[in-house]
């Protein structure tokens, strides 16, 4: 068949559809030729050689070509992993700038390899077999879509409230949406699911990787599972068509911008948790799907002295080599395109420590973070580190540069620790309830720089965070050894489900003292969806394979988990009315308009205040806050004044009923109080309960008492 080939330009690299026909341009530094392969309806492919090269861009454009075409690209070139290089024109490549990818893999053969399969550990060997018939197309799509005036929110973080998902698992088993739209970006663009998003109070939902990923690798596919999580990408461009409730080509494309368009109409911003520290090609041993054929030595991170192997600094095979210009332009390209293509309103960045090594050692300052600070772009959106790797060094809370925020680990390992009643320095414990300025205030960042979490996808959730001293990963078919071993759980007394319900009661205590705490620190609170519900893994806390039942949120809720819904929703609610607990910037924890007048005091059970001693007591478990909602001295959005009223906050993470003392620092005790949470009760208290200085207020056995001051 006659194709009519022009010149075409060097830029955008990818399928650019101008509606009389394609462009296609892809950068391959050490290729030698480069063939563009177009694919008809019956899979029949057409090959056409790109003879234009320019800067190491490979382009032509096809008149008459348009969206809907499926295509791959073949590459030619020397293949001598010695040296870093495994071209190998036998197998077909995804664009790493395609818009959209046909499907998953159709198979999981010797095919899809580089090297002969009959030498399996042998990587230096050469396939010759074809593998076109097994890879994913990449697809042209019409990017035109009417946005209806459609903008980023740009919610203030310290008015944000995070909600991590999976776009499958949220809405699987939702009753009230239809079958067909389970499991995709339409299932959470349903009224249902908006709905349960806005009730609960939600400003954000953070959705697990939606790039296309390699959903069927060998490992897993030999075990009957599959890649659920999504952290293995092979495409930075495409939405993972997997999440499509349409058949039809590219249309994934328009059902994820509905879906963040109609987010938006919600007041709900979307972030993405992207993954351009590795793909899921692996290491020397893996399939040749993308990047390693079109020139592994670019774009991968190769050892200086044997190039055959890769340097992995993420646990999964490899390391993107984030200092070549070309490799960072494609991360740049791609986060660009999201926001303004797309519209997602920020990111967070998977192992983040990795795309910061500029040789071996973090480089906070790499040229991957001036490149984001200078992007007029990218400098506005929301841009969340998971700030550790699994290499030397790699951990690196409160060490991004400013415009980042973390997740905290350091948050969550404090707290796991205090409410389980292990020794836990109270000073530490303050810190992360004031949003850890000991790590984020010395370098001009503000509280929203912390991520507040105590529950992730990746370990417990927070029902089984109460539930198991032990991981339980046994159908994730590796003998239990998978998973982090050191969860800083507590079971409560028995593992996993019992009918105890003295110990049901003290788990269900424990569930809304973590999420107390969570929403009334300062900083970003961050929720586990699904955790609102009491969502239950049965103690797996690693369930990256398992796309069924343990993953999936159950919507089917009995009269606990209903009581933690509403709980939920109540809390959230409250912490959105009151600015006292997302400030803007740090406490003072001093004197500001005179004598005896603090914005926050810190005090022992007895009343008395806090000692510097008393700090780092590890066996202490008890400790109260106040906070003066008349000492907020940051100014609104139009320059007005802000205030709020004052609270009380008594934390026993102890074994034993603890009697609170009214402080008599501030005349705090000459005063009335309301009681208005006790994370005893499944509720708010409703009824009005007048406390005054003369009462103690006995605060149970693990659990929290808050307090709103009167008149």
């Amino acid at each position: 068949m006659y194709i009519a080939l022009w010149p075409g330009n060097v830029y955008p690299l990818g399928a650019y559809w101008d509606g009389k026909g394609t462009n296609f341009a892809l950068f391959s530094e050490n290729a030698t030729a480069v063939e563009l392969c177009l694919f008809d309806r019956d899979d029949q492919e057409t090959r056409v050689e790109l003879k234009e090269v320019s800067n190491f861009v490979w382009h032509g454009y096809i008149p008459g070509v348009g969206p809907g075409q499926r295509y791959g690209f073949r590459v030619h070139g020397p293949y001598s992993p010695h040296e870093g290089h495994r071209f190998n024109p036998n197998k077909l490549l995804i664009d790493p700038y395609a818009k959209a990818i046909d499907g998953v893999l159709r198979g999981h053969g010797p095919e899809l390899f580089g090297y002969s399969w009959e030498n399996h550990h042998e990587d230096l060997s050469f396939s010759d077999l074809d593998d076109a018939h097994l890879v994913p197309k990449s697809v042209v799509v019409d990017q035109s879509f009417d946005w209806e005036g459609d903008k980023l929110l740009r919610i203030p973080g310290h008015e944000t409230i995070i909600y991590e998902t999976h776009v499958k698992g949220f809405t699987k088993l939702h009753p009230d949406i239809p079958e067909s739209l389970r499991g995709t970006y339409a299932g959470i663009a349903h009224p249902a699911a908006i709905e349960h998003l806005q009730r609960l109070g939600i400003t954000a939902v953070e959705l697990m990787p939606v790039h296309h990923f390699l959903a069927l690798p060998g490992h897993l596919v030999d075990k009957g599972l599959t890649n659920y999580w999504g952290y293995d990408s092979i495409n930075y461009f495409a939405p993972f068509s997997g999440y499509s409730s349409s058949g039809s080509l590219g249309q994934q494309v328009t059902e994820f911008k509905k879906m963040v368009k109609t987010l938006h109409r919600a007041g709900i911003e979307v972030i993405l948790d992207v993954v351009y520290n590795h793909t899921g090609e692996g290491n020397q041993l893996g399939p040749t799907l993308s990047l390693r054929g079109i020139d592994n030595s670019v774009y991968y991170r190769l050892v200086d002295d044997n190039k055959r192997y890769y340097m992995d600094f993420t646990g999964c095979g490899n390391s993107l080599y984030v200092r070549h210009p070309q490799v960072l332009k494609l991360i740049m390209d791609s986060l660009r395109y999201w926001v303004t293509e797309m519209h997602v309103d920020g990111f967070r960045f998977d192992l983040a420590s990795a795309l910061a090594r500029e040789l071996y050692e973090v480089n906070s300052l790499s040229a991957f973070f001036d490149i984001i600070h200078q992007d007029p772009v990218l400098a506005d959106v929301k841009l969340i580190a998971e700030p550790w790797d699994i290499g030397e060094g790699g951990y690196q809370v409160g060490q991004f540069p400013v415009l980042w925020s973390e997740w905290n680990g350091k948050y969550r390992d404090t707290v796991r620790d205090f409410w389980r009643g292990t020794d836990e320095s109270l000073g530490r414990f303050a810190y992360c309830f004031t949003g850890s300025p000991d790590l984020y205030s010395l370098n001009g960042r503000r509280p929203n720089a912390s991520i507040n979490f105590v529950t992730c996808h990746d370990g417990f959730t927070l029902n089984d965070l109460v539930s198991y001293n032990e991981k339980h990963n046994e159908k994730n078919g590796e003998d239990n050894r998978d998973g982090e071993s050191h969860n800083r759980s507590w079971n409560c007394g028995v593992e996993g489900e019992t009918d105890d319900q003295e110990i049901l009661r003290l788990r269900e205590r424990q569930r809304r003292n973590f999420l107390t705490t969570v929403m009334l620190s300062q900083g970003i609170p961050m929720l586990l969806g699904g955790d609102e519900m009491g969502r239950t893994q049965k103690g797996n806390n690693n369930s990256y394979c398992q796309d069924n039942e343990i993953s999936w949120f159950d919507w089917q809720l009995n009269q606990d988990n209903q009581d933690l819904v509403n709980f939920c929703r109540e809390l959230i609610y409250f912490r959105r009315q009151h600015p006292v607990f997302r400030r803007r910037k740090w406490f003072q924890g001093r004197a500001i308009h005179g004598k005896g007048v603090s914005d926050i005091a810190w005090f022992n059970p007895d009343g008395t205040e806090m000692t510097e001693e008393q700090w780092n007591i590890g066996y202490a478990k008890a400790i109260a806050v106040f906070l003066d909602g008349n000492q907020i001295l940051t100014p609104g959005p139009k320059g007005e004044r802000i205030s709020d009223e004052s609270f009380l906050v008594f934390f026993n993470a102890h074994y034993e009923t603890i009697e609170f003392s009214l402080p008599t620092d501030f005349g705090l005790n000459k005063r009335e109080w309301a009681l208005i949470i006790d994370t005893k009760e499944p509720r708010f208290i409703r009824e009005k309960r007048i406390l005054t200085g003369d009462r103690a207020v006995p605060v149970v056995d693990r659990s929290l008492v808050l307090l709103r001051r009167l008149g």
